[in-house]
């Protein structure tokens, strides 16, 4: 095997899948590795999956893990990538508390470990590599398990204290539906996949019929995935359909008012379900947009995330980069 240190590895810890990538100096991806992320096992049970599927990708990129020059990580929840902890990533199992995410890699992969939140670094990519390379300003939403959020303003990611971009948390109905964070009416509430998920489950045990479950047995799965919500929706799933409006809805009123309050050039849609759906869907968010935008003459782009579904993986990479 390789051992060409100009290689970089890239993990994006989602709520339904790990992805790992493993990259060259021109960023081209030289190898890659997936596998559903745990559903039990806490923080140390997940650490596992990522260091077996980056290994994945390393093998298929013909590298040795300890010979890359690094490998980045976007992870959810509150990540110190100084003290190399991940806590309070709440659509992961039961990791609430701090867990050393760099050291338990470092010592699986035997390279060096840096650590980034999930949607600031896919949002650094698709500004440096995919869909935002064309705007100085942007807004990035990853309408996924959740929804998370980054912003670029004046070519520059804008972090705030630190917790900048959390597009899911902003409130899109005063009392309104209960959260997964605990608060009330955010717009993960309405449309993120994991609350979606439960809204049909409720929905189900109150009578409703829907295929969603069905298709969810019949391809081995747990959880309501992107695709699942995809062939639901093919299937003209009543059920499917009346949950992807409420979602899209609640989409365009939450990323119209953070348009109206940053005025950026554009909007890109990414996450699992942004990127499963494509432009259609993101031409349906921006229509839902249109009513709530202050500056409805001069509206931002919407486009959808240009790295697709390596976007996360892509900017976990350009960690290791410095």
């Amino acid at each position: 095997m390789s051992t060409d240190t100009k290689m970089r590895g890239g993990i994006d810890l989602g709520g339904t899948k790990i992805e790992a990538i493993i990259v060259d100096e021109r960023n081209e991806v030289r190898g890659s590795g997936r596998e559903p992320t745990p559903t039990d096992g806490g923080p140390a049970g997940v650490a596992a999956q990522m260091a077996k599927v980056l290994k994945e990708a390393a093998a298929a990129a013909e590298v040795e893990p300890a010979s890359l020059a690094g490998v980045g990580v976007g992870s959810p929840g509150d990540v110190n990538d100084e003290a190399g902890t991940v806590a309070n990533a709440g659509n992961l199992p039961d990791w609430t508390d701090a867990f050393s995410l760099a050291a338990s890699l470092k010592d699986a992969l035997g390279c060096p470990v840096h650590l980034g939140n999930d949607v600031q670094v896919a949002t650094r990519a698709e500004a440096e590599l995919g869909a935002g390379t064309d705007f100085s300003s942007l807004i990035m939403v990853a309408w996924g398990t959740g929804i998370g959020g980054g912003i670029v303003l004046d070519g520059r990611p804008w972090l705030g204290r630190g917790a900048a971009g959390e597009i899911g948390h902003t409130v899109v109905k005063d009392g309104g539906a209960h959260c997964r964070c605990g608060r009330r009416g955010c717009l993960e509430a309405y449309a993120g996949r994991g609350s979606m998920e439960d809204r049909a489950r409720r929905e189900v045990a109150k009578g409703a019929q829907t295929d969603l479950f069905t298709i969810m047995e019949q391809r081995g799965r747990t959880r309501l995935t992107s695709s699942i919500w995809a062939h639901a929706l093919e299937r003209g799933d009543h059920l499917a359909h009346e949950l992807i409006d409420r979602a899209v809805n609640a989409l365009g009123v939450g990323i119209a008012s953070a348009v109206n309050l940053l005025d950026v050039e554009a909007v890109i849609i990414g996450g699992g379900l942004g990127v499963r759906f494509g432009q259609p869907m993101a031409e349906r968010i921006e229509a839902a947009m249109k009513p709530h935008l202050f500056n409805d003459f001069r509206p931002p782009a919407v486009r959808v995330a240009g790295l697709g579904d390596l976007g996360g993986a892509m900017g976990a990479a350009l960690l290791a980069t410095g």
